[in-house]
Formats: C-alpha cells, sequence, structure tokens
C-alpha cells in the first residue's frame, strides 16, 4: 500500500469536521485515512489562529516545492560521484553530501549499483 497525500478538498473536510467537534478517529473515518494521518496533518499546519485549510494547502504546496528531488543517473552525476569514490568516499558519505550540499537525493544502493555496473562493464571509476 502507498501513501498518498491529503488533497485540498480533504483539508476543507477536515477543517468543517473540527468545527462540527468532530473527534480525530471519527474525521478519519469519514475520510479513509488512518487517524494518524489526520493527527500529524492538524498537528503540523495548526497555525497561531488553529487550522486552516488554505494555509495547511500552501504549507504543504511549500515543502513539496522545497523537498530534496530524486534523479535519475545522469552523466553529469556519474562524473561527480566517480570523484569522490576516487577520493576514497563511502557510497554513503557521498549520497549524504550530495543531499546536504547540492540537494540532490540519490540513495547510497543506487551508487553501488552504479560502482557495482561499471566495473562489470570492464570500466574504471
Amino acid at each position: 500500500m502507498s501513501y498518498v497525500h491529503l488533497t485540498q478538498e480533504e483539508r476543507y473536510q477536515i477543517y468543517a469536521f473540527k468545527k462540527t467537534g468532530k473527534k480525530l478517529t471519527e474525521i478519519a473515518s469519514k475520510l479513509g485515512r488512518h487517524k494518524s494521518t489526520i493527527s500529524r496533518e492538524i498537528t503540523r499546519n495548526t497555525g497561531g489562529r488553529g487550522y486552516r485549510p488554505a494555509q495547511a494547502q500552501k504549507l504543504y504546496e511549500d515543502r513539496m516545492a522545497s523537498a530534496a528531488k530524486a534523479i535519475k543517473m545522469t552523466d553529469d552525476l556519474k562524473v561527480k560521484i566517480a570523484e569522490k569514490i576516487r577520493l576514497d568516499w563511502s557510497p554513503e558519505q557521498v549520497a549524504g553530501r550530495f543531499l546536504k550540499e547540492e540537494r540532490i537525493s540519490i540513495s547510497h544502493e543506487s551508487i553501488y549499483q552504479y560502482i557495482l555496473h561499471d566495473k562489470l562493464d570492464g570500466r574504471n571509476l
């Protein structure tokens, strides 16, 4: 089962249900969501004036826009990985540095696969 983000409509429904005094369990049941999803939504997006759906949607959109993005293994990225591996960096170190400094999200497993594939093809990093 995969996670599906709350929609703007669901945020307005949460707001309306809260206004009528519904409990988290009731709201979750009516929306077909887990209680923890509703709790996390309300906790994460409640400001000084309470839970407001338009503000919650804006905060969600801002978080999505600023999140590190997973990218495909481009030639440019392969060059950068090879440079770090030649400096004896571990794939974990490379992945961590890319995420922190360049906001590139790549797993250390993908880096290991790239290294293994490269060696099997007879290429040198």
